[in-house]
């Protein structure tokens, strides 16, 4: 059963060309994912011209006309950050040059989020620049899913709709016999996440692993705060990047008797040695990840699973649309 609610409607009209107003147009970070999207919606991913040229520079064109209408435009801003970001605010400067009602902004997948706040002397809040740039160049909202914190939501001021991965996750653990659970956040920041994860499963207790980080992507992990030993533990991240946190996690929680791990993450970032490190054979039994970014070939390994969070857009673009509430979907 899906976790969240979705609308009681007729998708099979909304063509366009037969007076609806609705636009979606896909860059070129997940184009997979934009199209489950539109044929959730039932409409066509929008048709574009997208190309570099020989020194970089990115050209878009809309080859439809989008005058009055509301478009919606996902580009999760994944690697090659940079590219993506500068791809995604051409596409809404073209739109807005093209005399869209709305622009809204669709990133599954926020870049830079981490860069959330000061940590030394004379650091860039990256975060709250790319939500500049997104603002001046002239998107009117932003649909964002799990974001690093929560407070980059404040960062735009332009509504900034904030929608959760978990739902779909909770969902796929619910087909597994899973035993007694254990819901795990990894660090001490992640716990807000983890309870909210842990309520969703029925309420199962939660255990906190303690960890300090001692540079940037290296993490050492000390002790368990909780009861693991002959259960089944669940860590909940937002993103594994480097894989470094969650598998010095794991392998802390099989230290104190965890039965199994289960790896539970929206983003799939898979920087090296990410996948070196998830696929050790005995540590995972599963890791779970959502197609919000891309996940090339290569990277599968036997313990991964992909779950979709194309329906749950879908219907988070239909309410935007239709100007109803989204984050009843969640109730």
């Amino acid at each position: 059963m899906t976790r969240f609610l979705a609308t009681e409607r007729s998708i099979t009209s909304l063509h366009p060309g037969d007076g609806n107003r609705l636009r979606l147009f896909s860059g070129s970070a997940n184009p997979a994912l934009a199209n489950e999207i539109a044929a959730y919606l039932g409409i066509p991913d929008g048709p574009r011209v997208s190309k570099s040229f020989a020194d970089g520079e990115i050209y878009i064109q809309i080859q439809e006309s989008i005058r009055g209408c509301d478009v919606f435009l996902v580009q999760p801003t994944c690697a090659p950050v940079n590219d993506h970001l500068m791809e995604l605010l051409i596409m809404v400067d073209a739109c807005r040059r093209a005399s869209a009602r709305q622009i809204t902004a669709v990133v599954p997948y926020y870049g830079y989020a981490r860069a959330d706040r000061k940590t030394a002397g004379r650091e860039s809040i990256a975060a709250k620049l790319v939500a500049n740039l997104l603002l001046a160049s002239g998107v009117n909202r932003v649909l964002a899913m799990d974001l690093h914190s929560s407070q980059i939501q404040g960062y735009f001021d332009i509504p900034c709709d904030h929608i959760y991965g978990a739902p779909v996750l909770v969902d796929y653990l619910a087909t597994r016999d899973l035993g007694e659970v254990v819901v795990v956040s990894p660090d001490v920041g992640g716990v807000a996440r983890a309870r909210a994860f842990a309520k969703r499963m029925d309420d199962a207790p939660l255990a906190i692993i303690d960890k300090r980080r001692s540079a940037h992507n290296v993490a050492e992990s000390l002790t368990v705060i909780g009861d693991v030993k002959g259960k089944t533990a669940v860590l909940v991240d937002d993103m594994i990047d480097t894989g470094g946190t969650i598998s010095k996690g794991a392998q802390l929680l099989r230290q104190r008797g965890a039965e199994r791990v289960i790896a539970c993450a929206t983003h799939a970032v898979f920087s090296p040695p990410a996948i070196e490190r998830l696929a050790e054979p005995g540590l995972f039994e599963e890791v779970l990840v959502t197609n919000s970014i891309p996940i090339p070939a290569d990277q599968y390994f036997p313990q991964l699973q992909v779950l979709s969070v194309a329906n749950m857009l879908g219907e988070a673009i239909w309410r935007i649309h239709e100007e109803s509430s989204v984050s009843s979907m969640f109730r």
